[in-house]
């Protein structure tokens, strides 16, 4: 509990009496007085009410009363306050507040909208305290509906389906169908049931096509249909391609393993990286990416030496996996080795590097190198005597450009070992840069890409928006925006990526976003005509920045459009043909959306 004030006026008096010999209350008289008829007095009440609130129930409908308990035994109670708010979302409305009980107050269910609520108590007491209740989560149900219910957006096997009835005791008939996204055929019944409250079955998805389809509650009630759609689920069993990358032989030190690996319909999940000492199958895994590249640097003096398989096995989104081929190789930590660490694709400010070595005759020292890309020569950044071999370095210092690092080791004897070249890393320090993307959901689906949808672009300072389309103020500007399958471009499914063009396919030079996510048919392009974008200016940190916004349009195909049922966190590739109000041109380093990855769009 927090200390009140006057507690802390109370505790300082009396570590200034203990200071000044006074151990305890005296019962002498005071020998002076003051006219000071000023008056401190405590409060009475340092503690918050206690409050609760009763759950109405797992649904509601019509009318229904909501009732809180308070209570404070030192100052009491002067008000409660009751509030409803849709569930997860924290955008509270008050029902009604009470300052006397019983708190308790009527809530017409009628004037919102069918869905889940959160309801919550506040009490303040009469010192000015004030508590909150624990959350209590209802529905509200006043329309007459039939709720079909599918386990995800991606199903692979046999899953189960079912149906319920909102406000109806029973139907006199009730099914669930399927049809093709796109098609205009007629619907497939894949189970049904006669004069009941609901329905249960099993989808056996492997009789179908791996495709995105509609499934679909139909219920008869009283004479009248009643339809439930759950669009664009994906079927997919089709399992994914992994191969394992050769890490050659032997191997020693800190080496990369990798894999490859697609997946053309629900997309790459994750691969896992494994090892097992020869032939005993006992796997380990060492990592599990989930982007590409599959790969991730593993240190083999962990392991003993001795002969080792590798393999690599990718799980798709649908829970699909497939085991690659296991490469045997041998590890062989006894002789000398050195390697150097990749510092990343783009390089700015000052930059760690770092390298690995090892020999049986002792590390004497590790020398990091530079060069420009492709040349030999080379020129020593620092020497480090000690593991971990590195060092920080002003990559400020040179020229803008592709660069080549590498790292020399002097063993205990005077040996040398000159590691494998990390090349052609780009140091880029343009004084500005992406900072950060990130997108809204202006449409009626969560996951998809829908007009009124933005994307929102940030640089880290104001940039001249006439090098973003000839003639651009910053106003809004008609765009249209392509959103195209990764597979188009030679990545994967799950690397569907959005650019802004003009109305008449001409350059906006906003560079590229990679969504992480499949939202495109495989295959396919789709065009959201009648788009927008605007540019702002925000002020962060006392520096003013860019902003700009796309909200899309209409798309050309909304057929070819996907729900995506999974988080991720997109990455924005800036054109470096934009420049600042000096003329300096845009870094071209990618950046990765900030926050929680959640689901865009």
């Amino acid at each position: 509990m927090t200390a009140h004030p006057y507690q802390l006026l109370s505790l300082t008096l009396m570590v200034m009496l203990s200071s000044l010999g006074v151990s305890g209350f005296s019962m002498a008289a005071f020998t002076s007085s003051s006219n000071n008829t000023g008056s401190v007095t405590a409060a009475l009440d340092w503690t918050p009410p206690t409050v609760s609130m009763t759950s109405p129930g797992a649904s509601v409908v019509g009318t229904v009363t909501l009732n809180a308990s308070a209570s404070d035994a030192e100052s009491g109670v002067a008000s409660v306050v009751i509030q409803y708010a849709p569930t997860g979302t924290g955008a509270w409305t008050t029902i009604c507040t009470k300052t006397a009980t019983p708190y308790s107050c009527s809530w017409n269910t009628t004037a919102v909208a069918d869905a889940k609520y959160d309801l919550r108590a506040r009490a303040t007491d009469n010192a000015g305290y004030s508590a909150t209740s624990s959350l209590v989560t209802t529905t509200v149900a006043n329309t007459v509906r039939a709720i079909l219910s599918v386990p995800s957006q991606v199903l692979r096997g046999t899953v189960p389906l079912s149906v319920t009835l909102q406000n109806a005791s029973t139907a006199s008939s009730i099914r669930i169908e399927r049809r093709l996204v796109g098609s205009s055929g007629s619907w497939t019944t894949i189970c049904s049931t006669i004069n009941a409250a609901s329905l249960s079955c099993s989808w056996n998805t492997t009789a179908v096509a791996t495709d995105f389809w509609d499934l679909r509650a139909v219920a008869v009630i009283s004479g009248t249909t009643y339809t439930d759609t759950v669009a664009d689920v994906l079927v997919d069993n089709v399992a994914p391609t992994v191969s394992m990358t050769d890490p050659g032989n032997p191997l020693s030190g800190n080496k990369t393993f990798a894999a490859t690996a697609n997946d053309d319909d629900s997309g790459i999940a994750q691969v896992a990286l494994q090892y097992a000492p020869a032939g005993t199958g006992s796997w380990t895994t060492m990592c599990t990416p989930t982007e590409s590249p599959y790969s991730c640097r593993f240190n083999t003096t962990s392991i003993a030496n001795g002969d080792y398989d590798f393999r690599a096995v990718a799980t798709d989104v649908a829970g699909n996996s497939t085991t690659s081929s296991s490469l045997r190789r041998t590890v062989n930590n006894a002789v000398a080795s050195v390697s150097m660490e990749d510092p990343g694709a783009f390089l700015s400010g000052a930059v760690n590097l770092t390298a690995t070595a090892s020999s049986p005759q002792g590390v004497a020292s590790v020398l990091i190198q530079r060069a420009t890309n492709g040349s030999s020569t080379w020129v020593d950044v620092c020497t480090d005597t000690t593991s971990p071999y590195s060092c920080s370095w002003n990559s400020t210092t040179v020229e803008d450009g592709l660069y080549d690092f590498r790292a020399v080791m002097t063993d205990g004897v005077g040996g040398k070992l000159t590691s494998d070249v990390v090349s052609a890393r780009r140091v880029d320090n343009s004084p500005v840069r992406a900072v950060d993307v990130q997108s809204i959901n202006g449409g009626p689906q969560i996951g998809r890409l829908d007009p009124g949808d933005q994307l929102v672009l940030t640089f880290s300072e104001r940039i001249s928006t006439t090098s973003v389309l000839t003639g651009w103020n910053g106003g809004g500007q008609n765009v249209t925006v392509r959103a195209v399958d990764g597979t188009v471009l030679g990545l994967s499914g799950n690397d569907d990526t959005l650019s802004v063009e003009t109305s008449s396919g001409g350059a906006v030079n906003l560079g590229s976003v990679n969504l992480r996510q499949s939202y495109v048919k495989k295959g396919k392009t789709v065009l959201f005509t009648n788009s927008s974008m605007v540019a702002t200016t925000e002020v962060v940190t006392g520096l003013q920045r860019t902003v700009v916004t796309v909200t899309l349009g209409t798309p050309s195909q909304s057929p070819w459009l996907n729900s995506s049922p999974n988080v991720g966190t997109m990455v924005w590739t800036p054109s470096t043909k934009v420049v600042d109000l000096v003329g300096r041109p845009c870094a071209a380093t990618p950046v990765t959306e900030t926050g929680t990855a959640d689901r865009d769009f």
